[in-house]
């Protein structure tokens, strides 16, 4: 008699992630705004966001923080790189194969993925399907943005979510029962609501607030919900969530809705804002440095983003090297 193989999956084995040093607190910001900080927190519950020196590039993000990921790791040996952005360098070429080529990883594939604030979550979908239809082996995934150069200066709805940061996690071909394998992946959009957050072509960004939250909550309340039954959990085994940080009051009503305590919300946004693809990475990076993430933690990853877009999976959280915290001697010179 033989015992069947656990079926291939991706397998996160890296994570890194890095803030620009410029901290931007809600009282600077509102010197050029008609708004308060208490305004702000109390809507959003930010309270300072990190943007990057007008020559940064999002590949400069995206490097340094792809950089710390494979670092973590101890290799270099990627057979692709994936790259979810709002905010390429260029409408052509994509910047993945720039990311790629300043990593020193000359005649990797790579490519971006779009979709917005879902667009890390889009991009473990695809990673994990090059690695377990044996493309590749291993596969560095980037989230990295620029939020903060989206928004009208004078708009006091949306300058004061976006900000700026990247991270990334290595995934390589391993099975699916061992610690740090991705789990199904439940990815959607509607793009009849597509008018709900847009910047149209020259312009900035436009946002129907009341609309998209509750539209956010909606989703990302049902695609956890799907996600975690298709690992064949219950919302109750889930040790920490990690949202998109999109908004505290977004996170707060998902958790409501899901009744799961504040306690198992990873939540970040009060001092990085809204970062885009980069959201989550940052998120687990910051949770992996300061203990909030222990090996073995039952975790669902879940997003939403303009579209619209929504996906969520889930993982048990593997025995990594902890990341180093985003903030902390962040190399942001351009490379």
């Amino acid at each position: 008699m033989t015992t069947p193989q656990a079926s291939q999956a991706a397998v996160l084995c890296g994570l890194g992630a890095v803030l620009p040093p410029r901290v931007v607190r809600n009282d600077e910001l509102c010197a050029g705004l008609d708004t308060t900080d208490e305004w702000i927190r109390s809507r959003t519950g930010i309270r300072e966001r990190r943007i990057a020196a007008a020559e940064v590039s999002t590949a400069d993000l995206a490097v340094a923080a792809a950089a710390r990921a494979l670092e973590s790791t101890g290799s270099t040996d990627v057979d692709a790189v994936v790259l979810a952005t709002t905010t390429p360098d260029h409408l052509m070429p994509a910047t993945a194969p720039s990311v790629a080529a300043l990593l020193g990883l000359t005649g990797t594939a790579a490519f971006d993925v779009a979709a917005v604030c879902t667009g890390f979550v889009y991009a473990l979908a695809t990673a994990a399907g090059l690695i377990t239809t044996r493309t590749a082996r291993t596969v560095l995934v980037v989230g990295a943005d620029r939020m903060s150069q989206l928004p009208a200066a004078d708009d006091r709805t949306t300058r004061p979510l976006f900000a700026d940061g990247a991270g990334a996690v290595v995934l390589r071909s391993g099975t699916a029962t061992e610690p740090g394998a991705l789990g199904p992946m439940v990815l959607g959009s509607d793009g009849a609501h597509r008018d709900l957050l847009v910047v149209p072509h020259g312009g900035h960004m436009q946002m129907q607030g009341p609309d998209l939250f509750r539209h956010a909550v909606d989703r990302m309340s049902a695609v956890t919900r799907q996600a975690v039954q298709l690992a064949r959990w219950r919302l109750a085994d889930v040790d920490r969530i990690v949202p998109h940080q999109a908004n505290a009051r977004i996170t707060a009503a998902v958790g409501r809705h899901l009744a799961i305590d504040a306690d198992r919300r990873v939540q970040n946004i009060e001092y990085v804002g809204n970062t885009g693809a980069a959201s989550i990475p940052l998120a687990l990076a910051q949770a992996s440095a300061d203990g909030t993430l222990q090996r073995g933690h039952r975790v669902c990853l879940t997003a939403f983003g303009a579209g619209l877009t929504w996906g969520a999976t889930t993982l048990t959280w593997p025995d990594l090297k902890p990341a180093a915290h985003p903030a902390h001697d962040t190399p942001m010179e351009r490379t």
